[in-house]
């Protein structure tokens, strides 16, 4: 047996020598991975001239005002006191696409567009006998100031409308994000090939996608009358927080058992509901041969077999647990110390050229019907414009890049600190003055190349899953069961494989702010750690996410319990100082059938960022802490030359003690 674990040990590197002049987090090192570092500086100036091009060619009235049927924008210039877009036919935009195509074309639709001073309030449709009026009888003289500026007042209505230069129908609409949509119950007039039931669904659809700017309004009073109490809720939070991990300290032992208990007991209770099914299934003579294969998986319930396949399976696992349980109850020792530790096309149009350059102003003659000139948008001239598909792509890819080096280096930082920690011999008395400003110090001055290493690796598989996802959009209405299956396979691997990336990268941050080497021999040197180590990591890694999922779920649902009860005023005499404020919204129907944040949505979606904040550091604590204690194991045997690092809680569960008291022998330098 001890051959064999030589032998697994050695294939996985050779396990660290003692070293006497170590004394922790390394000082004395150099700059890593320079070429990285001097890549990720040119990349970010190439990011800073990006800003500096948008900034100059780009205009932000593309996204706050509409633009009508000749480029103009509505509510500026000549047109400052049309705020308002109106759409000839809306059915158009609604009913020939989605909502996603329309988003990304910037809400333009194939339809003529004009701007107005205000949303029709009444339906109204042209007549028959009107196609032979003038535009000014019809339109102008009755104040349907809905045509394309310029059209004559002499010009025949049915041909403004085959030119459609004028709208043929008018509907009471309500202004959203600057455009008249209809009301979802304002009566619809006969359109040819369109039913009334597939308009009042559009309309309603497009409604509830959008939202109306009055929604809005009102939420934002209620956040200005609440905004006191949501800092509240979020104080909250944040005092649970620290409170979790301050119970952890004082109780881990017992608050690990007790989860692992509830789990066993959870498992037990669905072998018994399993069986339970299955006796009375199995008495009624309910056979999977009897239903026979059907697509309505809900009928499945009621056979036999789903629960016997149900209960063996449960089964399995509670054995599995068991046995885990018994066989592995020092390594989970091990865990619940080193969390305490850590708690510190129509004919005629074929010859039509499309897309080309036309002036909007001027009548188009043409053999093809419906022919007509509406902005798309400006000709590219300059480089910049030409190059906007490039400039897009570069951006995303430095957002991606930026954020996962920000994040490397708050790892790598946060594990430079708790390592200081670790490898103090007199705590509190070894440990540096400010050992969170010295790492971060550290980490800039040495390692900026090596963690945009790290993150320039996990960008490009992050870049990948992008495109990935991309492709799976276009192509989602001409896939054939194959190509579907090969997609999410594809999708599944690049998840496991970022998964896996982000695991590797936490823990060779964590050798490059003990050891100070470049990314790659941090990164293998990690790996092979761990695999050496394979058992204890999977039950340390199983059992801090379980605390940390149901610390979390403490937080977030007490916080949002309490925000609930409190908005609503369900809480009786809190005095008049305490007092509930009036507000529109309050939580989940509003949230769900309006698309729109809350106040309670905001109570818990803070709570989640502050828990996950504390707890993201907590568990960068516990990697940390863990590897030093793999390399602790390795490198010190307990002796007066060599004693143990970590703290006598673990040496207990080891069975080990140190022979002599750290710094009883002077150590070299």
């Amino acid at each position: 047996m001890g051959g064999k674990q030589d032998q697994d040990e050695e294939a996985y590197g050779k396990p660290a020598k003692y070293d006497p002049s170590f004394r922790g987090p390394i000082r004395n090192r150099s700059c890593t991975d320079i070429i990285c570092c001097v890549l990720f500086f040119v990349f970010i100036l190439g990011y800073i001239a990006v800003g500096i091009l948008a900034w100059v060619y780009g205009d932000p009235k593309q996204v706050l005002y509409p633009r009508n049927s000749t480029g103009a924008y509505c509510g500026v210039g000549e047109n400052k006191e049309k705020p308002y877009l109106l759409y000839f036919n809306i059915f158009s935009c609604v009913l020939n696409t989605n909502i996603i195509a329309i988003a990304q074309n910037g809400l333009t639709c194939p339809t003529s567009q004009v701007c107005v001073s205000s949303c029709p309030k009444a339906p109204w449709t042209v007549e028959p006998k009107q196609f032979s009026q003038t535009v000014e009888q019809v339109f102008y003289a009755a104040d349907r100031k809905f045509c394309l500026p310029g059209v004559p007042g002499n010009m025949q209505v049915l041909q403004s409308l085959q030119q459609e230069l004028c709208p043929s129908f008018l509907l009471p609409s309500t202004p959203a994000l600057g455009r008249c949509f209809p009301w979802t119950n304002s009566t619809v007039p006969e359109l040819p090939g369109i039913s009334n039931t597939s308009i009042s669904q559009s309309i309603s659809g497009l409604l509830d996608s959008l939202n109306a700017r009055d929604i809005s309004v009102k939420i934002f009073e209620d956040f200005a009358q609440s905004w006191y109490w949501i800092l509240v809720a979020l104080g909250v939070a944040l005092v649970l927080s620290l409170l979790f991990i301050l119970l952890l300290r004082l109780v881990a032992g017992p608050l690990v058992f007790v989860l692992i208990i509830g789990v066993l007991s959870v498992l037990a209770y669905g072998i018994y509901h399993c069986w339970e099914e299955y006796r009375v299934l199995r008495d009624k003579g309910a056979s999977i041969s009897q239903l026979g294969f059907t697509t309505n998986l809900s009928a499945y319930r009621n056979v036999q077999e789903t629960w016997l396949a149900a209960l063996i399976i449960l089964a399995v696992l509670e054995g599995v647990l068991l046995l885990m349980l018994i066989f592995l109850r020092q390594r989970i020792c091990i865990a619940i110390a080193l969390l305490k530790e850590a708690s510190s096309g129509l004919p005629g149009c074929e010859k039509v050229p499309m897309n080309t350059s036309c002036d909007p102003m001027e009548q188009v003659n043409s053999s093809c019907p419906g022919l007509m000139c509406v902005f798309q948008g400006y000709q590219s001239t300059g480089l910049a414009q030409r190059s906007l598909f490039n400039l897009q792509i570069y951006a995303v890819l430095g957002l991606f890049w930026t954020i996962n080096w920000v994040l490397a280096l708050g790892q790598c930082v946060l594990a430079g600190a708790f390592a200081s920690f670790y490898w103090a011999f007199h705590k509190p008395r070894d440990i540096p003055t400010f050992p969170l400003g010295s790492a971060f110090l550290r980490t800039l001055r040495y390692h900026t190349g090596s963690l945009a290493f790290g993150a320039l690796i996990l960008t490009l598989v992050q870049i990948a899953r992008v495109i990935l996802e991309y492709i799976d959009h276009k192509l989602r209405g001409a896939q054939n069961p194959l190509t579907r299956c090969i997609l999410c396979c594809f999708k599944c691997c690049l998840w496991c494989l970022e998964k896996f990336i982000k695991f590797l990268n936490r823990n060779a941050y964590i050798m490059i702010a003990i050891y100070g080497k470049n990314f790659c021999v941090s990164a293998k040197n990690a790996f092979m750690l761990l695999m050496r180590n394979i058992v204890r990591v999977v039950v340390l890694d199983k059992v801090t996410d379980l605390l940390l999922f149901f610390g979390k779920l403490l937080v977030v649902g007490g916080v949002g319990v309490l925000s609930f009860f409190f908005f609503t005023g369900r809480i009786p005499r809190l005095g008049k100082n305490f007092e509930n404020p009036q507000l529109n919204y309050y939580w989940l129907p509003i949230m769900v059938h309006y698309g729109e944040p809350c106040v309670f949505q905001v109570c818990i979606l803070g709570a989640y960022l502050i828990a996950s904040g504390f707890f993201s550091v907590f568990g960068m604590c516990v990697d940390t802490l863990f590897l030093c204690f793999l390399e602790d194991l390795e490198r010190n045997d307990g002796s007066a030359d060599r004693p143990y690092y970590m703290s006598k809680s673990l040496l207990k569960i080891l069975g080990k003690k140190n022979k002599g008291t750290p710094g009883d022998k002077k150590r070299k330098k």
